[in-house]
């Protein structure tokens, strides 16, 4: 199969949570790197106020005015190019003082005729976490003040939240609904 025309399943999953939070999506293989970023803060629901990185197979992706390290510019790849034959797995951190990990499993590459579908998810499992929560720690100290109404931190915590979270939420239609308002044709290779 080429891979260029293909379709990419991932599963990807945050690190360090328990019971995890994962989605389960389809990606062009034509889709570049940058724009991987973007469907994977949709998918997720993340604000995108944050720094990101894609490691993968030794190099690491992303915005190269962003660090002060040498990264490679996540918007000159495909995901066809960086996921060249055996790299079934990858990581993608977000936010660099909460550290969201992200692991990023290839499960299958499912052909494809004409190479212009756009990302959608399949499934997926639970909410995801507050932005600036404190990474997978403060997102447990979170759970704990949010579901017990004795806790000091209760009141604060959901007036933070705008009110209430439902850590068990996902929503398949309203992310797709997301992912279809995403403006990421100008990264298709010609």
């Amino acid at each position: 199969m080429d891979k260029s025309t293909g379709i990419y399943q991932f599963k990807i999953s945050l690190k360090g949570i328990r019971p995890p939070i994962w989605r389960r999506v389809l990606v062009p293989s034509k889709l570049r790197l940058s724009d991987f970023h973007q469907v994977i803060q949709t998918v997720f629901g993340w604000t995108n106020s944050h720094l990101h990185q894609f490691a993968i197979a030794g190099q690491v992706f992303g915005p190269p005015d962003d660090f002060d390290q040498r990264i490679l510019d996540e918007a000159r790849v495909t995901i066809a190019e960086v996921l060249d034959v055996g790299v079934t797995r990858c990581s993608y951190t977000y936010d660099f003082g909460d550290d969201w990990e992200h692991d990023i499993v290839v499960e299958k590459i499912i052909s494809s005729n004409s190479g212009s579908e756009r990302p959608l998810c399949i499934e997926g499992r639970r909410h995801r976490p507050p932005e600036d929560c404190g990474g997978p720690p403060g997102y447990a100290a979170f759970l704990r003040a949010i579901g017990n109404p004795r806790h000091p931190k209760h009141k604060a915590m959901r007036e933070w939240v705008g009110g209430s979270f439902d850590a068990e939420a996902f929503d398949v239609g309203t992310v797709n609904r997301n992912l279809s308002a995403l403006r990421i044709l100008r990264s298709w290779v010609q």
